[in-house]
C-alpha cells in the first residue's frame, strides 16, 4: 500500500523493478528515522478481521485502523492532525504487529505497547483510560463505562468515545455492549466485533 505522502518521493522511480523500489524504499525510511525526519510510520498487517493499519510517533502505537474506515483517509487524518512526514516504515511497528497477530491468534490477553493517545481528549480520552479495566473475556455496558468515567448520565458519550477510540483492539472498546447484551456498534462493523468478543469467549 502507497499513499499520496510516498507518491512525490518515488516519481522518479516508476519504471524500476519492484524489488529495487522496495529496497530503496526501505533505505529512505531508515535515512528519514535516522535524521529525525519521520514523525509518523506506519504499515499493513493481514488479519482475520481484514487488513489493519498500524501507525505509530515516536511516542507509541497512535493509531490502528480497519479497512472499512479508508486507510487513505486515515492517513490523511493523521497528517493533519499530527505531522504531514508520514512514511511506511513496517519496522518501526513489528512489535504491534506481532502483539496484534499473537492477540487475534489468542496467544495473547492483554497488550505490552506503548500507545500515543494524543488522538483522543477531554471525557473520550477519560473513558479510553478505563477500557483496560474490562478484562478479557468479559464485557461492560456504556452506562457501566459512564459511571467508572465519572459521568453516569453520559451514556451516549461513552458510545461516541468507544466509536471514535483510535487504537481498536489494542483498546478494547470492543468490551463496551449495551445494556440489553446486545452488542451494539462498532468502528470495525458488527461482524468484527463480535468475532473479537468470540475469540475472547473461547477457553
Amino acid at each position: 500500500m502507497t499513499s499520496r505522502f510516498e507518491d512525490a518521493l518515488f516519481a522518479e522511480l516508476l519504471e524500476v523493478d519492484g524489488a529495487t523500489r522496495s529496497r530503496l524504499h526501505a533505505r529512505l525510511a531508515a535515512e528519514a528515522e535516522a535524521a529525525g525526519v519521520l514523525d509518523i510510520a506506519y504499515r499493513t498487517i493481514d488479519s482475520p478481521l481484514g487488513l489493519l493499519l498500524l501507525a505509530a510517533t515516536d511516542h507509541g502505537l497512535v493509531r490502528v485502523a480497519y479497512a472499512i474506515q479508508d486507510h487513505e483517509r486515515v492517513l490523511d487524518e493523521l497528517a493533519t492532525k499530527i505531522s504531514s512526514r508520514v512514511l511506511h516504515a513496517p519496522a518501526r511497528l513489528d512489535l504491534a504487529a506481532h502483539e496484534i497477530d499473537d492477540y487475534l491468534s489468542g496467544r495473547r490477553t492483554t497488550f505490552d505497547l506503548p500507545l500515543d493517545f494524543r488522538l483522543s481528549s477531554g471525557f473520550r480520552r477519560t473513558v479510553l483510560d478505563h477500557l483496560p479495566d474490562i478484562g478479557y473475556g468479559t464485557t461492560a455496558s456504556y452506562a457501566t463505562v459512564a459511571l467508572a468515567a465519572g459521568n453516569p448520565k453520559a451514556v451516549r458519550a461513552v458510545g461516541s468515545a468507544c466509536a471514535k477510540n483510535p487504537l481498536p483492539i489494542v483498546v478494547p472498546c470492543h468490551r463496551v455492549v449495551r445494556s440489553d447484551g446486545t452488542i451494539g456498534q462498532y468502528a470495525g462493523g458488527s461482524e468484527a466485533k463480535r468475532t473479537l468478543l468470540d475469540l475472547e469467549a473461547t477457553p
